[in-house]
């Protein structure tokens, strides 16, 4: 049965496009009609449809092995059926295997022959640079002594998943002509960068030599290295266990090699090989995540981020200029301006029924209070002063709260960036600090805004005809006067800052998924959920700011400072006194500052510009290895056609080179029937 046609009933991971979309998206790169049928030619598809091999000296057998993945006919054209199959195909779990198996599937009949499986490997650069045999043990356990088996979908995994591995032999034993057991350092380093480039950092690539110390590499030590190096996934998760999901705490070898005794995969000789490897390129007797992911690469899995404009301002961090920082700083502080503004709007409603629930004074002169609790506040709000009442204030609030909402973010992240390590690492006092300073810093803007917007809601209260406006409030206050309450202001946002943030970023580490990515609706949680012990905790100095910024009026208690504030409050309404609108502080502080912070992040990254610094972790964050991940990063950003499952086509086909290591070459023998300038990503 053919392959394609139990793809519909598989799960999917991706989102199938429609049939018209699709045949439009088809349609509009068909350059050959027969029969009144379009049809794409390879190039059509390849470097057309999914820009690779855009350059004029491309492998056009290159091209043509790669279309014939699409192309189940193997006519050398795809038809639209072909084309919506493939599309479904690259929606299902195992996308990436069934990917190479069509590769490697020649005659399109759903098995792989062992002509189809030669004629691949063949193409393949790294057999070209360390000749398999083709004719060895290896090769007939699988296809048979005659070499006439064929071999379905499932054995072809593991018929690839071995391949690599005992092509690593063979290169060890080509190396090894005396067997002795032993092969040179150099050698070594043949081997691994060839057999083993798809799983290869630059770090690890430039140590390969160092790591041995010059001695020869004996056989058990170089298949201990090749099996750390497939097994450092399973590495992460030990890792993960010992520190118990922590990504920065730095352990010993004693300490992972105790919580990978329950794993037989994992041998104390990897275990050396890994801290002498970590040791090779961080100079560091422990190690923490970072060093796990600098020693393997991230590949296609990694989740895709649509971005809508990516810029790259320097070409390394080296690059990084006093003017570049400056760019940065003010790029985050343009993207929290907007962040704030929609947070602010989202809970304006709450932030009124808190005020004034703050500003109501038991044992004054003036009777009983307004308000029994926040919801009669609301309630009386939107029968005395219609819906919009909840909104009274709100634009002075948003002049405002951009300003301040992007200061406080710019200033964490920089402070943050300056207290980080080369490693990404941070500690907890500097996490501390970098919120202290954020929350100082926004007092220039916070007290002039919360000023203005606290008289403008209270004065609702006031059955009077004249309407108070914000500009006649800050005519009526005066500069100076703008700035009244301003200790109890810092009071409340420094501990504020200093709770919220690392809060935040440890919050957010723990929601991420194993691969350290965060989901959108994961952020949005951690923001939320660190909002409530920072609002709650600050509740008695945003009492003692509100009383001194609202103007008193007939019969209530004045205030002349901060301790005079907190004396009177106590003597007169008791502790309890410091806690009123806690509820409603917590209800407006912490969802605004949970889509305030996902407003953020998401705009970082879709509007993603790398200035050579930090990105937030839990981003997308892709390690280029491969030149068709190189296409990936571009062409799926770019290129609005590829629809469904072809969002993932580019990467998937980069996944093949990366995780099996079949690299085919790109360059050769061009051919003209498709220029560069008609090739997508050219």
């Amino acid at each position: 049965m053919p392959l394609t046609k139990s793809l519909p009933n598989s799960p999917s991971l991706l989102k199938r496009a429609g049939t018209e979309k699709l045949r439009e998206v088809f349609q509009k790169y068909a350059s050959i009609q027969k029969n009144g049928e379009h049809y794409m030619t390879s190039e059509d598809f390849v470097r057309k449809f999914l820009g690779l091999f855009s350059e004029s000296a491309f492998n056009d057998e290159s091209v043509r092995l790669l279309a014939n993945i699409a192309d189940t006919s193997k006519d050398g054209l795809i038809s639209f059926s072909e084309f919506q199959a493939f599309e479904g195909l690259l929606c299902t779990p195992d996308a990436l295997y069934r990917t190479a198996f069509q590769l490697f599937d020649r005659k399109g009949n759903g098995t792989v022959s062992y002509a189809d499986f030669a004629d691949v490997v063949q193409k393949t650069e790294l057999h070209s640079k360390i000749p398999f045999s083709l004719d060895g043990p290896f090769i007939k356990r699988y296809f048979g002594d005659k070499k006439q088996r064929l071999i379905n979908y499932a054995e072809f995994t593991q018929l690839l998943h071995d391949f690599h591995e005992e092509h690593a032999m063979e290169a060890f034993r080509s190396k090894d002509p005396a067997g002795t057991g032993f092969i040179s350092p150099l050698d070594f380093q043949d081997i691994i960068v060839n057999v083993k480039r798809h799983l290869l950092t630059p770090g690890v690539r430039d140590n390969l030599v160092s790591v041995t110390e010059g001695h020869k590499v004996s056989f058990p030590y170089f298949i201990a290295f090749t099996s750390l190096l497939n097994n450092m996934e399973l590495i992460k998760q030990v890792y993960l266990h010992a520190t118990e999901g922590s990504r920065t705490d730095m352990i010993t070898k004693d300490q992972i090699l105790l919580a990978a005794q329950t794993m037989s995969q994992i041998t104390p000789l990897e275990i050396d090989i890994l801290f002498h490897l970590a040791g090779a390129v961080h100079q560091a007797g422990r190690i923490d995540y970072s060093d796990l992911s600098n020693i393997a690469p991230e590949h296609y899995t990694k989740h895709m981020t649509h971005r809508l404009a990516e810029i790259k301002a320097v070409e390394s961090p080296a690059d990084r200029s006093a003017f570049i920082q400056v760019l940065e700083s003010s790029y985050r502080f343009t993207l929290g301006s907007f962040a704030g503004a929609v947070g602010a709007t989202v809970v304006y409603p709450i932030d009124l029924v808190k005020t004034r629930m703050q500003n109501q004074r038991a044992g004054s002169y003036i009777g009983e209070v307004a308000y029994r609790n926040s919801w009669d506040c609301f309630k009386k709000v939107v029968r005395h002063e219609g819906f919009m009442g909840l909104y009274r204030g709100l634009l002075p609030q948003l002049m405002g709260v951009a300003p301040e909402k992007a200061i406080k973010l710019t200033v964490n992240d920089l402070v943050r960036d300056k207290l980080t390590d080369k490693k990404g690492n941070i500690p907890t006092w500097a996490e501390v600090l970098a919120g202290g300073c954020a929350g100082a810093s926004q007092v220039v803007f916070t007290n002039p805004l919360e000023i203005v917007k606290i008289r403008l809601q209270v004065a609702g209260e006031i059955a009077s005809g004249s309407k108070i406006r914000a500009w006649s409030v800050v005519r009526e206050l005066g500069l100076f006067g703008l700035y009244k309450g301003a200790r109890a202001c810092l009071l409340r946002d420094v501990p504020f800052s200093a709770i919220y943030f690392p809060t935040y970023a440890h919050t957010k580490a723990m929601m991420a998924d194993k691969d350290g990515y965060n989901h959108p609706l994961t952020l949005l949680a951690a923001g939320a959920i660190a909002g409530v012990p920072a609002a709650s905790l600050v509740t008695p100095a945003d009492v003692i700011k509100t009383r001194l910024q609202v103007v008193a009026r007939s019969g209530q208690t004045t205030y002349t400072g901060v301790w005079d504030a907190t004396k009177k409050i106590m003597a007169e309404e008791g502790p309890r006194a410091f806690w009123k609108g806690t509820a409603a502080r917590v209800f407006r502080s912490s969802p605004q500052f949970g889509v305030t912070l996902v407003t953020y992040e998401l705009l970082q990254r879709l509007f993603y510009v790398d200035f050579g610094g930090t990105q937030p972790k839990g981003s997308e964050a892709h390690k280029i290895t491969t030149p068709l991940e190189q296409a990936a990063a571009s062409v799926t950003t770019e290129n609005l056609d590829h629809i469904g499952g072809y969002r993932a086509a580019v990467p998937l086909l980069a996944g093949v080179e990366s995780k099996f290591g079949l690299y085919l070459p790109r360059f050769g023998r061009g051919v003209a029937a498709a220029t560069p300038s008609t090739a997508t990503g050219s």
